[in-house]
């Protein structure tokens, strides 16, 4: 098979790859089946739940464990022994982001021990992430006592439901970090879109029985929503793609004693959207909060207050709007450091033209960032903003498959398909040296 070498593979040259390379073909089979056993444990149930007076909690309001619901494939309302799923170790990984940010010994190790240190920052992951299962296992089983079956200890009921939530979660953070390692794509990211995509079905399946159950106008409702989605995808694959290039410029260096290597020019990326969909998820967990609080509660007073924020009223998607901005900002400050930026092109005897190095290239840099952030908080608001008030004011709803969901199915589709592409253009050179 002919190949360029200047270009990305096509579809025809990965298909090809990974039929006849068994690398290749080896991890995709690895992944995929490490998956379906993810899929399997949701479908194991736990034992001593009535499961019917569980269901109608849901349906009277389970907000918080509705939006829980959607990252673990149906897991938390089904009640299977991988419930909480990959929660536990995306929490924990957020925890060490931001305590890398504040902790001066933690910084170190991710700057300045390299791989020994980025291990050793894993562990401690995984740490945080069995600390935190158990408190959200135990949290899930005290919630879950009143639907026991009769006859069985509450205390007996919460150990045994807590210690089963917590094992699945530690099953399911090995098997994401054994994809990461053999497999294709990023362990964690694929178990959430997996169990994104696992709950399509059903939403679709509800929209078109609203559409077929409904009047004409309920059509086209389904029409109007399903476009603003289209287009939202399209939007969603531009600003992830989207990104700044500053140019740099490396300055003239001696080489011997007369020989000098001329200066090359190149650039500094700066993603658009730097948060990707964390901004969203930190707002909606913020907003999802005080009605949880308030169901269990049952104070009318604070029923009455959080009835304000509530979808469908205008300051609900007001501070919605400002929180995902608010959240934007912060991530984008914990991923990138104009001070570090800029001491390091600054040790490395490279320059922005025209601007000066040091304190004035940091300056430079978060200005940058700033206009940045601003576009893309901007941009992942409207994502949010825009879909909730046209499903508000129609007579479809899709449930779970909201923007939250779309932001997270492209985002690892592109990085995913992007892994597989660096291994087929790897395996072109490996061709060439052969030869």
């Amino acid at each position: 098979m002919l190949v360029s070498r200047g270009r990305n593979p096509s579809a025809g040259e990965v298909i090809t790859q990974a039929v006849s390379n068994p690398e290749l073909r080896g991890r995709i089979l690895t992944t995929i089946g490490l998956l379906l056993l993810v899929r399997l444990g949701i479908y194991i149930p736990m034992p001593g739940i009535d499961r019917v007076a569980f269901q109608q909690f849901l349906e009277g309001g389970g907000q918080l464990i509705g939006f829980l619901d959607i990252f673990t494939g149906g897991g938390v309302s089904s009640l299977g022994i991988f419930a909480l799923g990959i929660l536990p170790f995306i929490n924990a990984s957020i925890i060490l982001q931001l305590l890398t940010a504040a902790l001066p010994q933690l910084e170190d190790l991710q700057k300045n021990e390299g791989e020994a240190g980025r291990r050793k920052i894993a562990q401690i992951t995984r740490y945080v992430a069995l600390g935190w299962g158990l408190v959200q296992s135990v949290v899930f089983s005290l919630i879950l006592k009143q639907y026991a079956t009769e006859g069985v200890s509450e205390v007996v009921f919460v150990v045994q439901t807590a210690l089963a939530l917590v094992t699945g979660s530690m099953v399911v953070m090995w098997i994401s970090e054994v994809i990461t390692e053999r497999g294709i794509g990023q362990g964690a990211s694929l178990v959430i879109f997996l169990n994104i995509v696992a709950t399509l079905p059903q939403t679709v399946g509800g929209a078109i029985t609203q559409a077929q159950t409904g009047d004409r106008g309920t059509v086209l409702d389904l029409i109007k929503i399903t476009l603003v989605f289209l287009a939202t995808i399209v939007g969603i694959v531009f600003v992830q793609e989207a990104s700044r290039r500053l140019p740099i410029v490396s300055a003239k260096r001696q080489v011997g004693g007369t020989g000098t290597l001329p200066s090359r020019q190149s650039y500094l990326p700066m993603k658009l959207n730097a948060g990707g969909v964390m901004p969203i998820i930190f707002a909606s967990a913020m907003l999802f909060l005080p009605a949880t609080v308030a169901q269990f509660a049952k104070q009318e007073w604070l029923s009455q207050a959080v009835g304000y924020i509530s979808p469908g009223n205008w300051p609900y998607y007001l501070l919605y709007f400002a929180l995902i901005l608010a959240f934007a900002y912060f991530y984008a400050s914990l991923t990138l450091n104009p001070t570090d930026i800029a001491s390091n092109l600054k040790r490395g005897g490279v320059a922005i033209p025209g601007v000066r190095p040091g304190t004035a290239t940091a300056n430079y840099i978060s200005g940058v960032q700033a206009r940045l952030t601003l576009l893309g908080g901007l941009f992942l608001g409207a994502v949010v903003i825009v879909p909730s008030l046209i499903e508000t004011t129609s007579q479809v709803k899709l449930g779970g498959l909201g923007s939250t969901s779309l932001l997270i199915l492209v985002g690892v589709a592109i990085d995913t398909a992007k892994q597989v592409q660096t291994y087929v253009v790897s395996q072109r050179y490996e061709g060439l040296v052969r030869q």
